[in-house]
């Protein structure tokens, strides 16, 4: 967070050296203000950029093996150019290095571990979870500690979902993280 601070800081010195700049240029004929106003879009095109950034920023650090799942885009009141360009807000990994996937008498069925990014204002936070995907019947399940799944979880899964392909389909995993 020290580092968006100081970025933002940077980005308003530029701003108002712009100002600064463009002042002397036209012999002062730009009031003061515009000093300030520039230091202040210099601060809020750095937000923005950060803001659209992030998703493709996090996604670079992810180690070999995670395969995004899912994304989501959202608007925000108090940001109006969300509106038209909905920004990134959350994305779901599957850890598929270390999932399980097996051939049972009930067909395929997978285990793993799928985390989820979000982000709030320039922090991020990261949830993980157990899963259990039942590829025949399309369902997906949280699962507690013991290993167990949490029947009251029950996710249905289209079958074009890169999840359900990645899991489910033969070869999955390696044609997804061929890509």
């Amino acid at each position: 967070m020290i580092w968006h601070l100081i970025a933002a800081i940077c980005a308003a010195l530029a701003g108002a050296g712009i100002a600064l700049i463009l002042r002397s240029l036209t012999r002062k004929w730009l009031p003061k203000w515009i000093i300030p106003a520039f230091a202040g879009l210099g601060m809020l095109a750095y937000t923005i950029h950060y803001e659209y950034t992030w998703f493709d920023t996090k996604q670079a650090q992810l180690p070999a093996g995670s395969l995004v799942v899912a994304s989501e885009t959202g608007d925000m009141l108090w940001r109006p150019w969300t509106a038209l360009f909905p920004m990134p807000l959350s994305y779901t990994v599957l850890d598929s290095a270390n999932a399980q996937i097996e051939e049972t008498s009930k067909g395929r069925m997978g285990r793993f571990v799928l985390y989820r990014f979000e982000k709030h204002h320039l922090m991020s936070t990261v949830k993980s979870a157990a899963h259990q995907l039942l590829c025949s019947e399309k369902v997906m399940f949280s699962l507690n500690e013991a290993g167990q799944a949490k029947f009251d979880t029950m996710t249905k899964l289209d079958i074009n979902a890169p999840l359900y392909r990645a899991i489910c389909e033969p070869n999955g995993l390696q044609s997804s993280l061929g890509n």
